[in-house]
């Protein structure tokens, strides 16, 4: 039975200085860092240490900036001793928990996100696109509002998130409308996101095709524990799977909501928000107050996870 799963953050979790706390005191955050550098040939470190909030918001830079910091806290995890007993991850995120479970290669990762986060900021001209998120609306309320918002044109779902919070995607012009409507119809917010592209929507077909070329190239590797895929909301331990679960990913909705229900009802009673920001956190909030969850982005929160996890192992061994 899984009770303890990694979970690991997407584009909108970044910060300044994020990852320069674990890189100081921890070896192996250093050399995550060091690899990552070595393999996209600029100093992506730097970018998350010390780069601007205009740095760290471009694409092509937010994608590896996120995905080092999160392998780099996971690898001193691993180095404690804690390994989860299964993965996820938000949108970029699968990513990072698929080098978590070794299927794939982390300068591989790394090399792949840096070219799909421009892809996905070339396949959508500026200001053509654009996302927003509705709050205090059910997922199937959300989904009869795109309908009647997309006049033919494109808008949909893009993360099923919580119960209570959809980011829906497409055309800017049908996005609006679909802020109008759903303010009409009684959402307590919906607001149209600051991001640079409509991810995981139809439009983003330019930016698939392109990535799909990069994934078949790249190896998968039969993962160590299973990873619960966005598209499918499911588990998986089968490297060409998940490789098959990336491409689709790009046009495809977030399953957020479903996918963290899979995993605790598989027996988990235990998250662990694995890289910066604490957004997946107050996600699970909305999913479920029952079950523990705790971040690992610097040495404090780290300190604090490991003495939770303790505590938990205790508390189910008695039981």
């Amino acid at each position: 039975m899984a009770n303890l799963a990694f979970l690991f953050p997407g584009q909108a979790s970044q910060y300044c200085g994020m990852g320069r706390d674990l890189a100081e005191k921890f070896a192996e955050a250093r050399a995550v860092f060091d690899e990552a550098d070595a393999a996209l040939g600029t100093s992506i470190s730097k970018i998350c240490f010390e780069g601007s909030e205009d740095d760290l918001k471009l694409t092509e830079n937010t994608q590896p900036a996120i995905l080092t910091v999160s392998v780099a806290a996971f690898r001193v995890l691993e180095a404690k001793g804690i390994v989860p007993d299964c993965v996820a991850g938000h949108s970029l995120g699968e990513y990072s928990a698929l080098v978590a479970a070794g299927g794939i290669e982390f300068a591989d990762a790394v090399r792949l996100v840096r070219k799909r986060g421009r892809y996905m900021q070339e396949a959508v001209p500026a200001g053509e696109g654009a996302m927003a998120a509705i709050l205090g609306m059910a997922p199937l309320e959300v989904a009869e509002i795109t309908k009647k918002a997309a006049q033919g044109d494109v808008v949909s779902a893009a993360n099923m998130n919580s119960p209570e919070q959809t980011v829906i995607s497409g055309s800017a012009a049908a996005v609006r409308r679909a802020v109008e409507i759903a303010s009409q119809e009684g959402a307590k917010r919906a607001v149209i996101l600051p991001v640079s592209a409509p991810f995981h929507c139809a439009l983003m077909a330019p930016a698939q095709a392109r990535l799909e070329a990069d994934l078949r190239a790249t190896k998968f590797h039969t993962l160590r524990f299973p990873l619960y895929t966005n598209v499918d909301a499911d588990a998986t331990t089968d490297g060409d799977e998940a490789r098959e679960a990336l491409i689709r990913q790009v046009c495809l909705p977030v399953r957020w909501l479903d996918s963290v229900h899979e995993m605790i009802d598989s027996g988990v009673h235990m998250f662990v928000e694995v890289g910066p920001g604490k957004v997946l956190g107050g996600l699970m909030r909305q999913i479920d107050r029952a079950v523990r969850v705790v971040g690992v982005e610097d040495a404090a929160s780290l300190q604090a996870a490991l003495d939770k996890i303790q505590q938990s192992r205790a508390e189910t061994a008695e039981a």
